[in-house]
C-alpha cells in the first residue's frame, strides 16, 4: 500500500489533486475537508489509501491521518464504498462524524447526500464501539450532551417547534460549541428557527 505521497502540487481541484513526485504525476481523489487544508505552496504531503477494484485503481488522499483512519472505518461498513466515504468526509468534518457515530446521531449521518436511514443506522451500529475505543471519546461527556440536547428538544417542542428541525439545529449548535448551557442552546436555537 502507498502510505503517503509527497511532492510538488501540480494541480488542485475540490475533488482531486495531482502531485508530481520524481517525474510521475499522481492523481489523488480528496475530500473538501482535505482540499481546504492543502496549502497553495510548492510541496505537499497527503496520506493515502489505494482502492483496488476489477476495473480501476484509485488513490484517495487525506491531509491528516485521522481523516484517513475514519475513511477506512467507513468503507468497512457494508454498503459504503470509497466514493460515499469521501462524500461523507466532504459533508462533515472528521470530528463531527466521530461524534455523530459515538452519540448514535442518525439524523446527522442521514443528512449526508446519498445516505439513507438504514445506512446511517448500520454505520452507527458497526462503528460506535470502534470509534469510542480508538479515539478515546468520553462516554460521560456524550451522555451529558444528550441530556442537554434532549432537554432543549423538549423545551422547543413545548414552544411548538417540530422535533425534526430543532434536533438538527441543536446538534449543529453543540458541534460548534460543546460547552453551551441549556439556556444558551434554547436562545440560539430560537434565533435560528
Amino acid at each position: 500500500m502507498i502510505t503517503y505521497v509527497k511532492g510538488k502540487l501540480a494541480e488542485k481541484n475540490p475533488a482531486n489533486v495531482i502531485i508530481e513526485t520524481n517525474g510521475i504525476g499522481y492523481y489523488i481523489r480528496i475530500s473538501l475537508q482535505t482540499f481546504s487544508k492543502i496549502p497553495e505552496g510548492e510541496s505537499v504531503q497527503l496520506y493515502t489509501y489505494l482502492s483496488v477494484k476489477e476495473d480501476s485503481h484509485t488513490l484517495f488522499g487525506f491531509y491528516e491521518k485521522t481523516e484517513r483512519e475514519i475513511f477506512k472505518e467507513l468503507i468497512s461498513v457494508s454498503g459504503i464504498g470509497p466514493s460515499t466515504a469521501i462524500t461523507m468526509l466532504s459533508s462533515l468534518e472528521t470530528k463531527q462524524i466521530q461524534q455523530a457515530i459515538a452519540t448514535g446521531d442518525v439524523a446527522t449521518i442521514k443528512s449526508i447526500k446519498g445516505i439513507g436511514i438504514k445506512t446511517a443506522q448500520r454505520v452507527i451500529l458497526d462503528l460506535k464501539d470502534k470509534i469510542l475505543k480508538t479515539y478515546d471519546i468520553n462516554e460521560d461527556l456524550l451522555t451529558t450532551d444528550n441530556t442537554i440536547k434532549n432537554e432543549a428538544l423538549s423545551a422547543l417542542e413545548v414552544l411548538g417547534f417540530t422535533s425534526k428541525n430543532t434536533e438538527k439545529v441543536i446538534q449543529k449548535l453543540l458541534m460548534e460549541d460543546p460547552d453551551l448551557t441549556l439556556e444558551k442552546i434554547i436562545k440560539q436555537a430560537l434565533k435560528i428557527l
